[in-house]
Parts: structure tokens; C-alpha cells; sequence
């Protein structure tokens, strides 16, 4: 695999310091297509930084979005709910946070940056922020959520959306009310948007994490992981095609 560097990316929103990472192979010189990552509710952490570089080690710049703001690093899930919790219940700020992240992704100067092949992912909440940035009508190819949640306070929005949408879910989460699922259908049909929702049986929440091992809530499924991973490569292979 490609030696991978990460480097901190500091900026400001409305004069407060963010520090997101971006991970990148510093022996490839010619532009890449960009991707932002959301992380989990757990915000920027090694095991972010491990996904980033995997994701990156495939021939992406991955920038990991600071959410939280420079300061804010849980380090419990109590801290990362107190941290969360205002961006869920205000999707405004929620976006404006990764729009401003995406803008740093396509500023930076430590690794050039193909603006016309930019896509999101991210994981859980993550996931959730991966989604509202595409309805806020980003330039962004597609748009990809590893087991988050699919609600929005203005399904409308949907129509805003420029890329295609991949939603990789674990059909026995009890943390994603179900009532989600079809309500996200309909969304995405209403809007006429290119949408896929694979739904993996037995997976539960937070499939993708290693450290996941809440049984019947949060576990991780080293197979399945494997699986989503794959259909999200499938899908940017196709969308940044030419």
C-alpha cells in the first residue's frame, strides 16, 4: 500500500478555529479526485485517520471534516453525544460546518485536487452530514452513508441534490428508526434522484467500526464492512469515470 501522509488543515467559522486532516499519497503529483469523510460522533480520531488513509491509499485526497471545531475531541460517548447533538438538532449549522470543510478540501495546497470529481462519505453521523451536504446542492458526484441516520428536517431539499446517493444500511440497526427507510424512498424518488439503499442482514450499527461491540446495537461485521466498502468504490469508480 502507498505510504500515506496526513496533515492538519486549520481554518476559521464565524472566527472559531477548525483543524480537519487530509490524507493523501505526497509521491502521486498530478490532481486526484477529493473526497470529503464525516466522521463518526466520535469527530476527528486515530480511527478516522485509519479510514481516511485506506480510502486515500485507492488514489483519493480525503479530507476528514472538523465538525466540532478545534477544541472538541470526545473522548467518551457522553462527550460525543453533548458534541453532536446541537449539529442533529440544527442542520443548518450542520451544513454550513461541511460546506466549509468541502471548501478547505478544495483550497488546500498540499495535494492537488481534480474539482471536477469531488464526492462525500461518512459514517453514522457522519452519514447523516454526508447526506445534508448533498441536499444543499454541493458540486459533488455522489454522496455516500455508511450506516447513518436518513432523516431531514426538509425531505424538499432533495431536488438540490447534483450526484448519486448510496446508502449502505445494517438491516437489524436499532439506532436508524425504521420508519426512515421508507421515508428516504420516497424523498429520493420525489426529487428524481440516482439512489441506491443496500440493506445488509444481520449488521448492526456501526458495522464499519472495529471498536464496535455493543451486542444487538453496535457491532462491528468485518465481512459486511468489506462488502459496503466495495460498493462505494464501485460507485466513485463509475462516477469519476472519463
Amino acid at each position: 500500500m502507498s505510504q500515506i501522509t496526513v496533515r492538519s488543515v486549520a481554518y476559521q467559522i464565524d472566527g472559531q478555529p477548525y483543524e480537519s486532516r487530509l490524507a493523501f499519497d505526497a509521491d502521486h503529483t498530478g490532481p486526484r479526485p477529493g473526497l470529503l469523510m464525516a466522521p463518526n460522533w466520535m469527530g476527528i480520531s486515530a480511527g478516522a485517520e485509519e479510514i481516511a488513509k485506506a480510502v486515500a491509499a485507492k488514489g483519493y485526497v480525503v479530507l476528514i471534516a472538523d465538525l466540532y471545531g478545534q477544541a472538541v475531541r470526545p473522548q467518551s460517548n457522553d462527550e460525543a453525544g453533548a458534541a453532536m447533538m446541537p449539529l442533529k438538532n440544527d442542520r443548518g449549522l450542520l451544513r454550513q460546518r461541511m460546506q466549509a470543510a468541502f471548501e478547505q478540501l478544495q483550497a488546500q495546497g498540499d495535494a492537488a485536487v481534480d474539482t471536477a470529481k469531488l464526492a462525500t462519505f461518512g459514517f453514522c453521523f457522519g452519514g447523516c452530514c454526508s447526506l445534508e451536504l448533498a441536499r444543499t446542492g454541493a458540486p459533488i458526484k455522489a454522496a455516500v452513508s455508511f450506516h447513518g441516520s436518513l432523516d431531514t428536517p426538509n425531505p424538499a431539499d432533495a431536488k438540490n441534490i447534483k450526484g448519486a446517493v448510496l446508502v449502505l444500511h445494517g438491516a437489524s440497526d436499532p439506532l436508524v428508526a425504521k420508519e426512515q427507510l421508507p421515508a428516504f424512498e420516497e424523498e429520493m424518488n420525489a426529487a428524481g434522484v440516482d439512489w441506491q439503499l443496500l440493506s445488509y442482514g444481520g449488521a448492526f450499527h456501526s458495522f464499519t467500526d472495529p471498536h464496535a461491540n455493543v451486542p444487538g446495537m453496535m457491532m462491528y461485521d468485518a465481512k459486511i464492512a468489506g462488502r459496503a466498502f466495495v460498493s462505494m468504490h464501485n460507485l466513485l469508480d463509475e462516477v469519476f469515470k472519463g
